[in-house]
């Protein structure tokens, strides 16, 4: 009896798949030490999860074994770990000072990234690759994560002040931005870098020693200059190309 060959899409790849199970252990690591107290332990784990998160996607394109199976599993493991760990990190951290309020905003926070990768699993064969619409999940988790460690710096009199309610002002900031139609560049067009191979090379030369030199300063500062390029990614650069792209329509009408 012959045995029926699974198409390729339907079937399950095994490295790629181990790489997003590894994501999704550090972030139950990391969630476990949350729950314990330890919450910058937390905070790296949530990075680590980053970097195992863009490793499946990677490994998978390169070696040809993407899969429905892979998209879906990689979802559930963003959610746990760029959604529900960064939500309980930030509440047991410092938000559960304000009540209800830092307990909202947890789970919106929560709620908003789950949105945010139904949205973008729907989305993802009829947009452009050029750019995320709404904040990635992983960028979001990233800023909170990079957020607990630049805290290190602050004098601890500022911390359940200042920072306890830029926190919380953070949060709500970051659930809009994941749920919102706001451009954030994809970094996955690679026509400028490869037009301009040294000079790109120099420069992520650079930013690697600079974060390397103060991460705990410089990868929160990273983080939050991603925030910040989308609203004027979207408002500068797409609008004013759209307003160029519709009138170059209008003369090519008129003539």
């Amino acid at each position: 009896m012959v045995e029926k060959k699974l198409p390729r899409h339907k079937s399950v790849y095994l490295l790629p798949n181990l790489l997003t199970t590894a994501s999704l252990f550090v972030g139950f690591l990391g969630l476990t030490w949350a729950i314990q107290g330890d919450i910058a332990s937390c905070a790296l784990c949530i990075l680590a999860s980053c970097v195992f998160d863009g490793l499946d996607g990677k490994v998978a394109r390169i070696t040809n074994t993407q899969s429905e199976f892979g998209v879906q599993l990689d979802s559930l493991a963003d959610l746990v770990a760029f959604g529900v760990v960064p939500a309980v990190m930030s509440y047991l951290w410092l938000l559960h000072d304000f009540g209800r309020l830092g307990l909202m905003a947890s789970f919106l926070f929560m709620a908003c990234g789950a949105l945010r990768l139904a949205r973008f699993n729907v989305q993802a064969a009829t947009t452009s690759k050029k750019h995320f619409v709404g904040l990635p999940i992983p960028a979001a988790a990233c800023t909170l994560a990079t957020l607990v460690l630049f805290t290190d710096y602050v004098p601890q009199e500022y911390l359940h002040s200042v920072i306890s309610v830029g926190t919380l002002v953070l949060v709500y900031v970051l659930s809009f931005f994941m749920v919102s139609t706001i451009r954030f560049y994809s970094f996955k067009e690679i026509s400028a870098f490869k037009a301009h191979p040294f000079s790109w090379m120099v420069t992520a030369i650079l930013i690697f020693s600079l974060i390397a030199s103060r991460p705990k300063v410089l990868g929160f500062v990273f983080f939050l200059g991603y925030l910040i390029s989308g609203p004027l990614y979207t408002l500068f650069l797409l609008s004013r190309r759209g307003k160029r792209l519709l009138r170059d329509s209008s003369k090519k009408e008129l003539g």
